[in-house]
């Protein structure tokens, strides 16, 4: 919407006064715009939506002390911290994002479904949570076939797109200026598509178990993929870097610098000891955009990189899982690599406190998100 105060220019173009709407054509500015008002609707609305979330009873389950015994001697205070407050950064990026950004992008709008999406999932499984009293929620296969109709959704818009179909069917790696594998056919890509968002979405949502974790290390990789977006949408740059050029991914650097103010203002209530948690309605909606943004900008494969403290988070998961299955198939009794997983909970139960985890991996992050970053020169 702020957009188009530029073209007063061009209505009037003898006055003076209007000329200074010239830099709303300007990514970079609006990409701030969005920033501050994010982290404006953020705080203002904050308290509201806290005290929304109480009066309805959407308190937060915690796993019971026959579950997960030392766990719940440390987290058993939360019980009835209310959850969903992922509805707070939802509304501030999406609302935010309508005022700055150009709405004749597609891509912002296919990020914005994303959010309205996989945030509407993160929701229905919250609200299961909380009515059955239980941290159980909707069944991993039925997120994953949700999170799988999302990628069925990408891919087309994509493959049925003449200008970018055949770019979108490549594979970009970092430090290499060209496709590691030039066409990976219809079938490929789905399935690349479909590991970058599930993958991503459930990355996020694993991170998201202490105060402030997830909100902050969201910071950093949303704050890496705006400059990838702006970097990747403008054609001289991006010639310069030899990177993947899309005429439409620059405005993708308001939405991410949206989700940057947003998590800046949600983690004003959610720093420890938290008053509110974000939820799977904001975690599965971080992780998506943020799949659908790296696969906007070609640099899906930097993901890992950018968001290194979710891919670690999800693999400690990952292996646990797959350790304790092989272990008691083999054993006949399941054993463990970490005291438990996800890793910020191991950390926990080897004696660190929950403030020093959550610097510690905020800290990783943002070394995380300087390497991805330092990648687009290294090709």
């Amino acid at each position: 919407m702020m957009y188009y105060l530029h073209k007063l220019t061009q209505v009037f173009p003898d006055q003076e006064f209007f000329r200074a709407f010239n830099v709303f054509q300007y990514i970079t500015l609006r990409a701030l715009g969005a920033a501050i008002t994010a982290f404006l609707l953020s705080l203002m609305c904050g308290n509201w939506v806290i005290r929304r979330l109480i009066s309805l009873k959407l308190g937060q389950p915690i796993r019971t002390k026959e579950e997960v015994n030392k766990l719940f001697e440390l987290h058993g205070a939360k019980a009835g911290t209310p959850t969903m407050g992922g509805v707070l950064m939802l509304g501030a990026v999406i609302l935010s994002s309508l005022v700055w950004a150009r709405p004749d992008n597609i891509a912002v709008w296919m990020v914005i479904f994303t959010l309205l999406y996989c945030g509407g999932l993160g929701f229905w499984d919250d609200y299961l949570k909380v009515s059955k009293k239980n941290s159980a929620g909707v069944s991993e296969r039925t997120k994953l076939v949700a999170q799988g109709i999302l990628a069925v959704i990408v891919t087309g818009f994509f493959l049925l797109n003449p200008a970018v179909e055949v770019q979108s069917r490549s594979l970009y790696v970092p430090f290499y200026k060209d496709p590691l594998i030039a066409n990976l056919g219809t079938i490929g890509t789905l399935g690349f598509f479909a590991v970058v968002i599930i993958g991503a979405s459930n990355a996020v949502n694993l991170t998201d178990g202490l105060d402030g974790l997830a909100a902050g290390c969201t910071c950093t990789a949303a704050f890496a993929y705006a400059i990838l977006s702006y970097v990747c949408g403008h054609v001289k740059i991006a010639s310069y870097l030899q990177i993947p050029f899309y005429p439409f991914a620059g405005e993708l650097t308001i939405i991410c610098m949206a989700l940057v103010g947003a998590s800046f203002g949600f983690l004003w209530f959610n720093c420890h000891p938290a008053k509110v948690f974000m939820g799977d309605t904001g975690s599965l909606a971080i992780g998506g955009m943020l799949g659908v943004v790296a696969i906007c900008t070609k640099q899906e494969m930097l993901l890992v990189v950018v968001g290194g403290v979710f891919v670690i988070e999800a693999l400690s998961v990952l292996l646990q899982r797959s350790w304790f299955k092989i272990t008691k198939k083999r054993y006949g009794e399941g054993r463990r690599i970490f005291l438990m997983s996800p890793l910020h909970h191991h950390f926990e139960l080897k004696g660190w406190k929950e403030n020093t985890v959550i610097v510690r991996f905020w800290i990783l992050s943002i070394m995380f998100a300087f390497l991805g970053l330092a990648t687009l020169k290294l090709r």
